[in-house]
């Protein structure tokens, strides 16, 4: 969850550097320019040669740089979906544990509709072991793997999501 929050700060990090990238390709063009102006004829040939160049160096760092942070925008807003999903899950099932444990009327509307929204994500994790109960006071034990399934699920999905968000560097 704190990888979420440093996010917005590395895009921000990226496009400021990314303009640094333009401005100093800006300047360095421009100094070529002046230099050019001032330069013998035999010289300005191999200086628009440089210039064309480097040009063409920013440009596609320009271009990949705007990739990256395109591609990172949108995988972070998948990654915010993805989490939705998965908080409206943690809350159905832990709110099915908690009516379960406080001793719910399974006759009650509200108890019927929470078990039939919880059924789906908690039946693979059924009768895996057994849940211990005192009267109407259940405590669902395979609720809570159902849980613990669901958070190493979710964190293993982050962290896909985060490969494809991070910067490649070559070494």
């Amino acid at each position: 969850m704190a990888t979420q929050q440093n996010l917005p700060r590395d895009e921000a990090q990226r496009i400021d550097e990314h303009q640094a990238v333009k401005d100093d390709v800006r300047r360095q063009v421009h100094a070529e320019i002046a230099r050019d102006a001032r330069s013998a004829p035999v010289d300005r040939a191999a200086q628009s040669t440089a210039a064309d160049q480097l040009k063409q160096r920013a440009v596609d760092e320009v271009t990949m740089t705007e990739r990256e942070i395109s591609r990172g925008r949108s995988v972070a807003r998948g990654s915010q979906v993805i989490d939705y999903v998965f908080y409206l899950v943690y809350g159905i099932i832990g709110l099915a544990i908690a009516l379960h444990a406080i001793g719910a009327s399974q006759s009650a509307g509200f108890m019927r509709f929470v078990d039939a929204l919880a059924y789906p994500f908690v039946a693979p994790f059924r009768g895996i072991m057994r849940d211990p109960a005192v009267g109407s006071f259940r405590f669902l034990l395979s609720y809570m793997v159902a849980l613990a399934v669901y958070l190493l699920v979710h964190l293993a999905v982050n962290g896909l999501l985060r490969i494809f968000t991070e910067r490649k560097t070559a070494v």
